[in-house]
């Protein structure tokens, strides 16, 4: 059921323009998802793609830095966790929702590229294996994420979608999580997506993987 009622919206409707105004500048204040949305559409003078490169930009020099400065598997999954709420936040903004796989997509593929030392040697194992989780988990959410959209668009994951599944083939650990949590690695190599990824992946934490 619809929280407003028509009367309610009515009444909205004849109030003065001012008293309308400051209305919508107070709830803005309240809802700063809301706002930057607004901001987007009304105000800024880029485009989602241009919006796009700034977050891929953010990306390649944030997983970097934290690759160089890499102090352990626990940090590195909290900041990885931090450039997932930056990706969040830009969907939320633009709805962007080729950027949505893929952000997602560069992010996997820098956090795995940089970090492969890193991921063998890390201890202790229940935290490697929750950043481990982490990353099948994301894999699943790209894979869900391009399943949704036009199959011709399909071509343009499907360079990343193959160096990813390389970079999780030659990582023993990240490999082994994968086997473990149902996830087909031949799914990236061949860029073959199974239709029905979502129900997959649905059945797979029902069953208790996750």
């Amino acid at each position: 059921m619809h929280p407003f009622s028509t009367e309610f919206k009515e009444a909205l409707r004849h109030l003065p323009i001012k008293e309308k105004d400051k209305l919508i500048v107070r709830l803005l204040k309240k809802d700063l998802n809301l706002a930057k949305r607004l901001m987007f559409e009304l105000v800024d003078t880029r485009s989602v793609d241009e919006h796009r490169l700034i977050v891929e930009k953010l990306i390649i020099s944030q997983v970097a830095r934290m690759s160089n400065n890499y102090y352990s598997i626990g940090y590195l999954n909290v900041d990885v966790r931090h450039l997932s709420a930056d990706i969040t936040d830009h969907v939320r903004t633009t709805k962007d929702k080729y950027g949505n796989a893929s952000l997602n997509l560069l992010l996997l593929n820098e956090v795995l590229k940089l970090n492969k030392d890193n991921i063998a040697k890390a201890r202790p194992r229940a935290k490697l294996y929750k950043f481990c989780t982490a990353i099948i988990a994301r894999v699943y959410k790209v894979l869900i994420l391009i399943n949704k959209m036009d199959n011709d668009l399909l071509l343009d994951f499907k360079p990343d979608l193959i160096t990813l599944g390389k970079l999780i083939s030659e990582n023993e650990i990240v490999m082994d999580t994968a086997i473990n949590q149902g996830l087909d690695v031949n799914w990236l190599l061949f860029a073959e997506i199974p239709e029905d990824i979502a129900s997959i992946h649905k059945n797979l934490k029902a069953s208790g993987l996750w």
